[in-house]
């Protein structure tokens, strides 16, 4: 995917299209009242993710991804009122930032308006978030600045706030494995805790993880945070 580079403005988070922020980000739904808040929903599986930074600056987000191989990211608390996060990402031309729009109970990135129809939208963040990954995977960095002031845009690898849990990474080994978790041969508790975050995005220790708890034989691992 490909990001034009932001003028610069009072926020230099924001993408600017001379429209204006569309939406509040948060939304709650009319209808049933017991039905799940998605905002909540999707906030609760992104501080599931490791890679949620809550409230950072912009400046602070730059010096985080500065040294940073391309393509890494991270998610944070949006400085413009009107967005909830933004994705910082450090791309050929340096770190940059690009908001997520919540719209009509839907996810996806912040865009000018020609293509905004366009592109992809998801239930909760994290969602997003690993279908750009994946959609990246076997796409190669590109080194140079775009004509016209554009740069091509990798999420690859997420900037973790601390070490992930070995329980969390092999549970995302079981969900890159199979989407069948209540079908595997392991304990209904074990089951609760891997499907409670449901992604697979790639991570830098996956291939340890995997080596520890190769295929689906994380049972042990998994346990070990339930007794």
């Amino acid at each position: 995917m490909t990001l034009r580079s932001p003028e610069t403005s009072a926020d230099p988070s924001i993408i600017q299209d001379g429209s204006g922020p569309r939406e509040p980000p948060h939304v709650v739904p009319e209808g049933d009242p017991d039905r799940e808040d998605p905002v909540a929903v999707s906030m609760g599986e992104l501080r599931k993710s490791g890679w949620y930074w809550g409230n950072m600056s912009v400046g602070e987000a730059k010096e985080r991804l500065q040294d940073s191989p391309e393509g890494t990211f991270l998610v944070r608390d949006s400085s413009h009122t009107d967005y909830l996060l933004t994705i910082s990402v450090k791309t050929s031309a340096g770190p940059t930032n690009l908001r997520i729009e919540y719209r009509e109970g839907k996810f996806r990135l912040d865009s000018v308006v020609c293509v905004r129809s366009r592109l992809k939208q998801f239930d909760s963040v994290v969602h997003l978030i690993q279908y750009y990954v994946l959609l990246s995977k076997n796409k190669k960095l590109e080194s140079e600045t775009l004509p016209n002031r554009t740069v091509h845009l990798w999420l690859v690898k997420p900037l973790y706030t601390s070490t992930p849990s070995l329980q969390h990474l092999c549970r995302m080994t079981v969900n890159q494995y199979t989407a069948k978790v209540n079908e595997l041969p392991l304990p209904t508790r074990l089951k609760g805790y891997i499907t409670e975050y449901r992604y697979q995005v790639e991570v830098l220790y996956l291939g340890f993880c995997q080596h520890t708890c190769p295929s689906l034989r994380c049972g042990g691992i998994l346990g070990g945070s339930h007794n």
